[in-house]
C-alpha cells in the first residue's frame, strides 16, 4: 500500500478571501440584539445596581448632610424590627391566601365548570371575570373599598338578610385585601387553565368515563395530572405578581389599621418615602426581591422534576 504524502505546509483549510473571522461573524449576528441589550442595561440592570448600592448606605431624602456606607446595618435593623417581621408574615398570608389558594383554585374551578356550560353562560362569566382583571389596580381598590366599608355594599347586603354587620376594613383588613385580590386576579388563572383543560386529550376522558369514573374522578385522575405543568407555571406567575401588589392594598387600607395589612411593598414605601429612609427602604426591597427569587426557584425545580 502506498503511503500518502503529507500535505505541504500551509495548504490546510483556509478561510476564503474576504470572509469575516468567526469572532466577527458572531459579533455581526449579535448586532440586532444590541438595542435590546442596551435598553435592559439602562432601564433594568442600572436601577437594580443602584438599589443594591443604596441598600448598603444610610441615604435619606431629608435631614442628612451626606450618604455613607453602612454595610449590612440596614438588613440587621430590618430583621430586628418587629414591624418588618410582621410585614413578612402578612406578605406570606397575602400571597398564599389570595394567589396560591384563592386565584389558583377559583381559576381552575371556573375553567372546569365553564367547559360544560352553554356559550351564553361562558360569555357572561368570562366578561365579568375579565372585566375585574382589566381594571386599573387603583380603580379596583376603590371599588373594593366601597364594597367592604362599614357603610358599603357588603354591609347593605348583610343588613337586607338580617345578618350582623361590621367594618371589615377595620376588623379583618388582611382578609378584605385577600378577597379583593382574588376578585381582581382570578381571570389570569382562569384563562391559563381554560387553555390547559382544552388541551387534555378527549380519548383519555372518554376512556375514563367508559371505565366508570365519575366527574370528580376524571378531574382528579386525568385532568389534574395532565395539566400539572400549567398549574405550576400559573402558580409561579401569580405568586410573583401578588408579591408586588401595592396599589390595591394602599387604596383600600394604606396598610392599616395600624399595621394589620402592611405587606412588604407597603412597609417599604412607608420607610423609603414617608420616613425618608431610602437606604432602609431599598434594603427591604432587596429582601422582597430575594423572597420572589426563592419562590421562583421552588417552582422551577418542581417544573424540572415534572419534566423528568
Amino acid at each position: 500500500m502506498t503511503a500518502l504524502a503529507p500535505a505541504p505546509h500551509g495548504t490546510g483549510p483556509r478561510r476564503s478571501r474576504g470572509a469575516p473571522a468567526p469572532a466577527v461573524r458572531t459579533l455581526l449576528r449579535g448586532l440586532p440584539t444590541l438595542p435590546a441589550v442596551v435598553l435592559l442595561a439602562v432601564f433594568l440592570a442600572g436601577p437594580i445596581a443602584y438599589c443594591v448600592y443604596y441598600a448598603f448606605t444610610d441615604m435619606q431624602l431629608t435631614g442628612a448632610s451626606g450618604t455613607s456606607f453602612v454595610g449590612i446595618d440596614n438588613f440587621t435593623r430590618a430583621f430586628e424590627d418587629g414591624d418588618f417581621l410582621n410585614s413578612v408574615w402578612l406578605t406570606l398570608v397575602f400571597v398564599v391566601g389570595s394567589a396560591v389558594i384563592g386565584q389558583n383554585t377559583l381559576g381552575l374551578a371556573l375553567a372546569v365548570l365553564m367547559e360544560k356550560a352553554t356559550k351564553p353562560v361562558r360569555s357572561l362569566v368570562n366578561g365579568v371575570v375579565i372585566a375585574a382583571w382589566v381594571l386599573p389596580e387603583v380603580v379596583a381598590g376603590y371599588l373594593m373599598y366601597a364594597f367592604f366599608y362599614d357603610q358599603g355594599s357588603l354591609n347593605s347586603l348583610l343588613d337586607a338578610v338580617g345578618l350582623p354587620q361590621q367594618n371589615w376594613l377595620y376588623t379583618m383588613p388582611i382578609l378584605a385585601v385577600c378577597l379583593a385580590n382574588v376578585w381582581r386576579g382570578t381571570a389570569f388563572s382562569m384563562m391559563v387553565f381554560t387553555a390547559a383543560v382544552n388541551d387534555v386529550p378527549r380519548e383519555l376522558l372518554e376512556a375514563a368515563e367508559m371505565d366508570g369514573a365519575g366527574p370528580w374522578q376524571r378531574l382528579w385522575r386525568v385532568v389534574l395530572p395532565v395539566i400539572r405543568p400549567s398549574i405550576l407555571t400559573n402558580l409561579m406567575l401569580i405568586t410573583l405578581q401578588t408579591l408586588s401588589v401595592f396599589g390595591l392594598i394602599y387604596t383600600m387600607t394604606r396598610g392599616g389599621p395600624g399595621n394589620k395589612s402592611e405587606t412588604l411593598p407597603i412597609f417599604m414605601y412607608q420607610q423609603a418615602f414617608q420616613n425618608s429612609l431610602i437606604g432602609y427602604g431599598t434594603a427591604i426591597a432587596l429582601v422582597l426581591l430575594v423572597v420572589g427569587a426563592l419562590f421562583s426557584v421552588v417552582y422551577i425545580r418542581l417544573l424540572k422534576l415534572e419534566d423528568d
